[in-house]
């Protein structure tokens, strides 16, 4: 394992409101911002997996976005922006952090920011890659040919599990960890790692509730895929063959769409974060995409 540790956390003021952001490296290095999915705050980029990119030679900052962790926190359920202020968090964010052009690396919905930020504002970015995400928003016509969420999390999504009392710690971090179970591939959970990133990320939330429930009640936003042909940022795909959220065609989509990206296939990995046991095949795969040109 890589002796860097991050430098301290500290707070950005970005588009108007506070982002916590950490560094680890070199700031000399090519930077690569790691944006992360719905709810999920900055502790899902794992302290080792951070350190193994620093280790490549890269600046690797990881920050929590609006309503996650110790960033700017609306009332729960009442979120007062809309999904396209993330998008102009991340750009903000960029400039006065002084990154861009950027590495971009993005998942789930960080993925979903990413293409539209690769469409909107490509010199901030000098490559993209994007991991267990999708070409399109949830539903509608604009992904017929794609297929569906796998049953259990369809049922999971259309009859969801009662919300704990967020301000319960042991019960929240209970609910957070059995939900993980649906969206994991045939590598499944590692239970005690995912408690210790689960109470991490709990403890360092400034309003628990707010953090897991404005993401998903958001308007606007979401990736356009009409634009996809004319991104033309160098792009890696990173997508898990048990994807249960979004199958592996979803990724296949998106390599295909955007004109010269690279897919590499995650065995056995799920809708999450790149787990423990493919580490060795994204964190090479990223230093590759990112290395100088």
């Amino acid at each position: 394992m890589p002796s860097i540790v991050g430098h301290p956390e500290k707070i950005v003021r970005a588009n108007g409101v506070d982002l916590c952001v950490q560094e680890f490296g070199d700031p000399a290095d090519p930077a690569v911002l790691l944006v992360g999915g719905a709810a999920s705050s900055m502790d899902w980029w794992e302290d080792e997996f951070c350190a193994r990119l620093a280790a490549g030679g890269r600046r690797v900052v990881r920050f929590d976005l609006r309503d996650t962790g110790r960033s700017t926190a609306s009332p729960a359920g009442k979120p007062d922006y809309t999904a396209r202020d993330l998008d102009h968090d991340i750009v903000a964010l960029i400039d006065v952090l002084g990154l861009a052009p950027v590495h971009y690396v993005g998942v789930s919905m960080g993925g979903g920011i990413g293409q539209t930020i690769a469409s909107e504002h490509p010199e901030k970015l000098a490559s993209l890659t994007l991991i267990s995400t999708s070409p399109a928003g949830p539903g509608g016509p604009e992904r017929p040919d794609l297929p569906p969420p796998a049953p259990r999390v369809a049922a999971m999504f259309a009859d969801p599990q009662p919300e704990p009392d967020w301000t319960d710690r042991a019960a929240a971090i209970d609910h957070i960890v059995a939900s993980l179970a649906a969206f994991a591939g045939s590598l499944g959970v590692d239970d005690a790692r995912a408690r210790a990133t689960v109470t991490r990320m709990v403890d360092r939330t400034t309003d628990l509730a707010a953090s897991q429930t404005n993401h998903w009640i958001l308007e606007g936003g979401g990736p356009d895929r009409t634009r996809l042909a004319g991104i033309r940022i160098p792009t890696l795909v990173m997508h898990g063959t048990d994807d249960p959220l979004f199958p592996i065609a979803h990724g296949e989509a998106l390599a295909a769409e955007i004109d010269g990206a690279t897919l590499v296939r995650l065995e056995g990995a799920g809708h999450e974060f790149p787990p423990a046991p493919t580490w060795d095949t994204v964190v090479p795969a990223i230093l590759e995409h990112t290395a100088p040109r």
